[in-house]
């Protein structure tokens, strides 16, 4: 018989980027007593990675338990970002409700509507939580009608729209259900949340069940599952069997070895743990996302939605430049191949395939950043290794016509740059499917675009608009192909010889556009250099010195001043490359070259084409 589970609360904490979730979470934790008086926390506490916390995004979903008034809160903090989409889809499985965070200035934006879709297509009950009410600009009535437009477009029941607005401000620890009332603490948040988010449900006596809706992985134990108990109870040294709604054949008989559960921020062991209850479980080595644990005398799988497929890939190849080992301490294929494979003990999107070639690997994921942020970890790890520019992944439909991902692109931007931002979109086959004037002089635009009109596009906007725009995507599903985009109208500045940069051939190659290095820097022939203000691509020689002369003259030999150079990050040169080109990625630094370094053999090859 089902019974609910008064002591317990599963909520999620959605949101789009930015809107503060993290923070939420942080000040929940405090004032549920998990720290003590004296202890000294760090802000974001729940963004553990070195990127998240660089970055200010949440990339892994995290989950933590706090205690309120007898009744343990179990919070799952997911990721704003619509590249992470994957990791929200699944953990909305564990919870029976969500805590929408909204922005009092910005409003719903196009992740808000995305996790919200989620929540409410699993009947999720949702409070919402407006927050960052301090903002000298915020407009707290206003984003109310946006939430409960964006409620009625997603086709919310009568219940569902019968949601309590909380109003917060997560960095002053604050929150009440009127903005007229004292604000204190966050009491009325913690009230909202017992009152609102109904107690698991599920059937103790029946025989065990759990769905495993997150993986984490820890060298000393390998993969740990994280889901919820549905029904029964799981204990330590319990005889269970492995099955999957998705792969009916899948039948494996395991041991539960250790059982945890969640308490503040740490993992405390239990021996058993009973409906509603989200626990982490290790020693079953090939766990993955959408099994289910059952007992052995009723093996029946849970419903688990399908991971989003991946949209973009990228090469991962082997370093062969005239520098490659110098750098780095993992140079070779079988290094840079168990450590892609590694990646997909944690990460679900991501997909690594072996190519024909050896020292090649096509690894396909969600987005750019997704890529970008596996990228950037291996290369602080000590790996050093070439990818390729990103391309879209294709597929055909049922009349054999060839169709490619779209994305709705959100931008706002100042009403004087519109005309560009269109202009630049339309190039790379964007629709504009609406424009509106938003506040404070901007103008909202969507877009339809393939998925490769905007690769390469970010840092062009970025100039486009000052720094003042904002861009936000979202997947929108597969259409027919829009026909060729050309991505870069300029050409590359190449070096001509190895050896190292001189000002006085970085004086001459700098009249021919901007340069992304300065002098004393090692090059090789065949790296690019720079970006040509022409087309085409021209090799020069920075390593040219000056010739030597008899004569004196008193203004030949004045210093020759060079302009400081363009230094790309990891994204702008990812953006950068073209389709004949690599980003050899060490270390200690970031190379542009050409995939085939001798300029003869280049110039053979573009004939042949």
């Amino acid at each position: 018989m089902k019974t609910k589970r008064e002591d317990v609360r599963n909520v999620a904490i959605i949101a789009h980027v930015d809107h503060g979730k993290t923070t939420l979470v942080d000040e929940l934790l405090k004032q549920s007593g998990v720290f003590r008086e004296n202890q000294e926390v760090e802000e974001r506490v729940m963004d553990s990675n070195d990127i998240e916390r660089e970055r200010g995004i949440t990339i892994l979903s995290k989950n933590t338990a706090v205690h309120y008034n007898g009744v343990k809160i179990n919070i799952i903090d997911t990721p704003g970002h619509a590249d992470f989409g994957g990791e929200v889809e699944r953990v909305l499985k564990m919870v029976n409700g969500v805590v929408l965070v909204v922005d009092a200035f910005e409003g719903a934006m196009p992740q808000t509507k995305f996790v919200l879709r989620k929540a409410l297509e699993l009947n999720l009950p949702v409070i919402v939580c407006i927050n960052k009410i301090d903002r000298p600009e915020a407009r707290p009535d206003d984003v109310i009608d946006e939430v409960l437009e964006l409620f009625i477009d997603l086709g919310a029941s009568d219940d569902q729209l019968e949601c309590p607005f909380v109003y917060a401000s997560a960095k002053a620890g604050v929150a009440v259900l009127d903005l007229s009332d004292e604000k204190q603490d966050m009491k009325p948040l913690f009230e909202t949340i017992l009152d609102y988010i109904p107690a698991p449900e599920g059937d103790p006596e029946a025989p065990s069940q759990m769905l495993i809706s997150t993986i984490d992985y820890n060298e000393y134990v390998g993969r740990i599952g994280v889901g919820k108990v549905e029904n029964g109870t799981i204990a330590v040294n319990q005889d269970m069997v492995v099955v999957n709604h998705h792969d009916p054949d899948k039948q494996q008989r395991v041991k539960i070895g250790k059982l945890y559960e969640f308490d503040g921020l740490n993992r405390v062991e239990v021996k058993e743990a009973t409906i509603g209850a989200i626990v982490a479980v290790s020693g079953i080595a090939d766990i993955s996302i959408g099994d289910t644990l059952c007992s052995p005398e009723k093996p029946e799988a849970i419903p688990f939605q399908k991971i989003s497929e991946p949209t973009i890939s990228m090469q991962f190849i082997v370093n062969d430049s005239p520098f490659a080992g110098q750098e780095g301490k993992f140079v070779t294929s079988r290094h840079l191949r168990d450590r892609l494979f590694r990646e997909l003990n944690t990460d679900v999107s991501l997909r690594v395939e072996e190519t024909e070639n050896a020292d090649s690997f096509k690894v396909s994921g969600r987005g750019e950043l997704h890529l970008s942020v596996l990228i950037e970890n291996m290369r602080r790890e000590g790996y050093e290794f070439a990818v390729s520019k990103a391309e879209v992944l294709y597929h055909t439909d049922e009349n054999g016509k060839k169709t490619e991902p779209m994305e709705l692109a959100y931008i706002d931007v100042p009403d004087e740059f519109t005309g560009v931002v269109i202009e630049k979109l339309g190039q790379r086959k964007g629709e504009l499917r609406n424009m509106a004037p938003s506040n404070g002089g901007y103008t909202r635009l969507e877009f339809l675009i393939p998925a490769r009109g905007l690769i390469g596009y970010r840092g062009e906007f970025m100039t486009d608009t000052k720094g003042n725009g904002i861009i936000n995507t979202s997947f929108e599903g597969y259409a027919p192909y829009k026909g060729d985009i050309q991505y870069r109208k300029q050409g590359s500045l190449i070096a001509f010889e190895t050896g190292e940069s001189v000002t006085y051939g970085l004086y001459s190659a700098q009249e021919r556009g901007t340069l992304f290095i300065g002098a004393g820097e090692k090059v090789y022939s065949g790296m690019v250099i720079g970006q040509n203000g022409k087309a085409e691509d021209i090799e020069l020689n920075v390593c040219k010195t000056k010739h030597l002369t008899n004569t004196r003259s008193s203004s030949a030999d004045e210093a020759l001043r060079l302009t400081p150079p363009r230094i790309l990050s990891l994204e702008q040169a990812l953006d950068f490359i073209d389709t004949d080109e690599l980003l050899e990625v060490t270390p200690k630094n970031l190379r542009i070259r050409k995939k085939i370094l001798d300029s003869r053999m280049r110039k053979r090859s573009m004939i042949n084409k």
